[in-house]
């Protein structure tokens, strides 16, 4: 029976629920509707894994490229291959909305799989994603503590007044928001939200989340009337029994309290927990405890317990500081010798080198999807090794935390990149985290604001960040400022804030508990703004302003801009033009259709003869414009002398020399300078110079032509060439074409009749 729910946004739009059309093996699934686009999530429950210490939960987001009508741009490979970082980040923004709603000591495998059907190029499908993956987990009977609504919210200002919050907005609408935020959350509060913004004030954010929050609850009661239509029962399933894990922790709490406390410390410096393993062992053989497992289970709960009381009851965190108190931060620019752009900024244990480089336009990552083909010049990727937190192991493709990561501060640090035609780079950055104890996303994005700025990059303004953490127990609440590796595991909320002086640019929130209230919300996000300031200002006292210039071992690269319709005259038949240009100049010449020339190259003299000779080819010659011309053709009635790249004049044989000349090599040869002026373009674009300082012509010279233009018989012959215009560097031949004899001396004028090739 196929079954659904119709869920009405605030702007009218809706959200379609549907379920028993697909997947009827699967344990639940469901289909969103938005717009046109369609996503299709399933949920199957496995088998119980007792063995393991933690929710086996699995989540796959599948991008189709049919849903848009699209195939894939390799000729040689059709099918969709590894999923891309969009398709990634998505499944990593559903995971983050449901894992908290599970049972921590649930052990069954869960596995959901997601498929875009249908995308319309307006509703964004990662939203649609969320809800039918929500919605299946309500019918399926597992325990999970949803429903869970999300929503996406833009935000329009308007002229310096309050401005608009927008649920869903689509693609167009997110081109005029200053705030992308994706919110999820149950009826008791949000507990997971992602945003990239603008610099936008904390007090906007907090308006943009209780507006979400509106939103939210539309989507459960929705997500309630599938479930109640459905009637699903729930899955029997049982969950270990920690009575035992918890009555051995409070003797090792009680017994061993120097010891734990000591422990503490040398966890505090690491996010590792290697440490503890010897004194598992040593309480295992004090306290006569046979099973490793429930030893582990007991200390790891003393130490959660511990941790917890102390932030709580007498404000002291594992590593001694002050609620709010930053680690030592330690800044270095221009840390490597031969990159364009690098710097280290380490905070406590945790530290990171970042890498710029910067390239030409056709450097730029070219992206697929079912919603369009797009292209990227800012890029940022962030590489977390094992040796980072004191471990070993393997390496290989970048891990889903490693490209969550880079995505943060990436989009952090976005909205102050320059425009490309302020600086027409593609940007490439790379943060290598060197030792991780928390925060390490906030370290890049301080190390990369850094690094831009040593290369050169003119950003508009620094961006800093930092982790803000969250004790939460019977009533009690401790709100941590840069928090540790230890922090985050054994706390209750892990929000990570970066910005400029003037607002935020990104913030990423998971909460390990049911919902948050937005008092809550506003005092984190105050103390984060104190942090970040302060972050801030350390950075600025080592690096305030970009450098004034790129690094020479950087490409140069300048844009001019063109006529459109002058296109075709830089590229030529074929392209013979610009292949030209970049083989004689060595230069990287790239064309966009709306008339930008980018070149770009290591030696500054190419660069600029590749620049000069575009500008030629598209200059128009001016009445009574001087130029410093080579004479490239000579003919009995005159000289042809090249005045721009591919644009060639006209000096009749009489303007160019004083008294007369037989033949104009009595006074020139080919490649001679001439200072020549353009005394006239007709309407065909032909183009009469005159000497700016006529030549002297030899003496006893007679006249070759009558005042027609006639030439007198018995002088030379033809030439076999009867025009001027446009000289074509590409091609041996040029255009028959005729130039007449000049009006102030000649009288009327009449055009030369020779014999074209």
């Amino acid at each position: 029976m196929i079954l659904n729910s119709i869920i009405t946004l605030s702007d009218g739009r809706q959200i379609i629920l549907e379920t028993g059309r697909y997947a009827q093996q699967a344990t639940a699934a469901v289909t969103a509707r938005i717009g046109d686009t369609v996503v299709f999530a399933a949920v199957t429950a496995g088998r119980e894994n007792p063995d393991i210490d933690y929710l086996p939960l699995m989540v796959e987001y599948q991008e189709r490229l049919y849903a848009g009508g699209k195939m894939k741009g390799s000729r040689w490979v059709k099918r969709e291959g590894r999923a891309s970082d969009e398709a990634i980040l998505t499944s990593r923004l559903t995971d983050r909305s449901i894992r908290p709603l599970f049972p921590k000591t649930f052990r069954r495998e869960i596995q959901i799989i997601i498929t875009t059907l249908s995308v319309d190029g307006e509703n964004d499908p990662d939203m649609a994603a969320i809800i039918a993956t929500t919605a299946a987990l309500s019918i399926s009977g597992l325990p999970f503590a949803g429903p869970v609504g999300s929503i996406r919210v833009g935000y329009v200002s308007q002229n310096g007044a309050a401005g608009t919050f927008v649920a869903n907005p689509t693609h167009q609408d997110r081109q005029y928001s200053d705030l992308d935020l994706v919110v999820s959350g149950t009826s008791g509060g949000i507990h997971m939200l992602e945003a990239g913004a603008n610099q936008v004030s904390e007090e906007t954010i907090l308006s943009g989340m209780k507006f979400a929050q509106g939103e939210i609850n539309k989507i459960i009661e929705g997500i309630s009337e599938l479930k109640t239509k459905v009637g699903t029962k729930d899955i029997k399933f049982t969950l270990p029994d920690e009575t035992e894990v918890l009555k051995t922790a409070k003797i090792i709490k009680k017994k061993y309290l120097k010891e734990l406390s000591e422990a503490i410390k040398g966890m505090a410096t690491k996010e590792s927990d290697s440490d503890t393993k010897e004194l598992v062992t040593a309480i295992s053989e004090k306290e006569g405890i046979t099973d490793p497992v429930l030893a582990a289970a007991a200390l790891n709960k003393a130490v959660y317990q511990l941790i917890r009381e102390q932030i709580l009851e007498k404000s002291i965190r594992p590593d001694g500081r002050k609620l709010d108190e930053i680690r030592q931060i330690t800044v270095r620019v221009g840390e490597l010798p031969r990159t364009h752009g690098s710097a280290m900024f380490q905070r406590g244990s945790t530290q990171a080198l970042s890498v710029v480089t910067l390239a030409s336009p056709a450097n730029e990552q070219l992206l697929e999807s079912p919603e369009s083909e797009e292209s990227k010049r800012y890029i940022h990727h962030y590489n977390m090794p094992p040796f980072s937190v004191g471990e070993t192991g393997r390496l290989g493709w970048p891990s889903r935390r490693e490209i969550g990561h880079g995505a943060l501060a990436e989009r952090a640090l976005f909205p102050v990149i320059p425009s490309k035609t302020q600086f027409p780079y593609t940007i490439r950055v790379v943060s290598e985290i060197m030792s991780g104890n928390g925060s390490t996303s906030m370290a890049s994005t301080c190390g990369s604001t850094l690094a831009l700025m040593d290369a050169g990059v003119p950003i508009l303004a620094p961006v800093a960040g930092i982790a803000m953490g969250l004790i939460i127990e019977d009533g009690k609440t401790a709100i941590l400022s840069d928090i540790i590796g230890l922090e985050d595991f054994k706390g209750d909320m892990d929000f990570k804030v970066a910005g400029t002086e003037k607002g935020v640019t990104a913030m990423q929130m998971d909460i390990k508990v049911k919902g948050l209230s937005f008092e809550i919300m506003e005092k984190a996000l105050a103390q984060a703004k104190d942090g970040r300031l302060f972050i801030l200002g350390k950075m600025m006292a080592v690096q305030s302003l970009p450098n004034p210039k790129i690094s020479k071992f950087a490409p140069k690269i300048s844009v001019v801009q063109i006529d459109p319709e002058k296109i075709g005259g830089i590229i030529g038949p074929g392209g013979k033009i610009i292949r030209r240009i970049i083989a004689e100049t060595g230069a990287q010449v790239d064309v966009e259709d709306d008339g930008m020339v980018t070149i770009s190259g290591t030696d500054e003299a190419g660069v600029q003869k590749a620049i000069d000779w575009v500008k030629g080819l598209t200059e128009e010659a001016e009445i009574g414009k001087e130029y410093d011309g080579e004479i490239v053709r000579i003919v009995p009635f005159g000289v042809f002398v090249n005045i721009l790249p591919g644009k060639d004049g006209l000096v009749h044989i009489s303007k160019l020399a004083t008294g007369f000349l037989n033949h104009p090599e009595d006074v020139v040869k080919e490649g001679d300078k001439l200072k020549v002026k353009v005394a006239e373009v007709d309407d065909q674009g032909r183009v009469n110079l005159v000497p700016v300082t006529p030549l002297i012509a030899p003496a006893g010279q007679s006249p070759q032509f009558l005042p027609s233009g006639r030439r007198l018989a018995g002088t030379a012959q033809s030439s076999g060439y009867s025009g001027g215009g446009d000289r074509r560097p590409d091609s041996g031949f040029r255009r028959r074409e005729s130039f007449g004899n000049d009006r102030d001396h000649r009288g009327p004028r009449k055009p030369y009749r020779g014999r074209g090739r």
